[in-house]
């Protein structure tokens, strides 16, 4: 089973027990850390794709160690013109070990909770709305909307009107 995950900013293809070495992560050496954006998953054969990432899958894994990587040396010139700069910097890198892919279940029961409360503070307001008025509708619309619905109330002189006048007319 092997997966393709993003980790800070870079996609990887890891599998369990495997090294990876990420560009530096905040956590302190030892600690586990999870990874949910998960690109692509196969499970001996059965792979599945996320659009963009698959949801409820998981990547765990822990931190063994932060260092640097080697030198890389920068070196600009421009030709006649006596232009030479030399530049150096070391990557500072994360290694971490792979413990677990997890295909699905890897949401938390506090994360679940959650949503289920936003889902049931959302069903609430919508039980209210029907209270609101017909000219909070129309305010909405455009004014060819509004022109439109004045042509098939037969109100005549409606092309001239404006939005704020067709409102007016259409709620009587």
């Amino acid at each position: 089973m092997y997966a393709i995950v993003e980790i800070a900013g870079q996609q990887f293809k890891v599998a369990k027990d495997q090294k990876v070495f990420v560009h530096r992560l905040q956590e302190k050496e030892g600690a586990k850390v999870s990874f949910d954006k998960v690109l692509l998953l196969d499970n001996e054969g059965a792979v599945t794709v996320g659009a963009p990432a698959i949801e409820g899958a998981e990547v765990t894994a822990k931190i063994l160690g932060h260092l640097k990587g080697d030198k890389v040396i920068v070196f600009k010139k421009k030709r006649r013109k006596g232009y030479r700069v030399k530049n150096g910097h070391r990557q500072a890198f994360t290694e971490i070990q792979i413990s677990g892919i997890t295909a699905s279940g890897a949401k938390k029961k506090a994360a679940a909770k959650k949503e289920e409360t936003k889902a049931s503070k959302k069903a609430e307001p919508k039980a209210e709305a029907p209270k609101a008025d017909a000219s909070t509708d129309l305010k909405s619309k455009t004014v060819a909307e509004l022109k439109a619905m004045a042509k098939e109330k037969g109100i005549s002189g409606y092309t001239s009107l404006k939005k704020a006048e067709l409102i007016e007319a259409l709620t009587k």
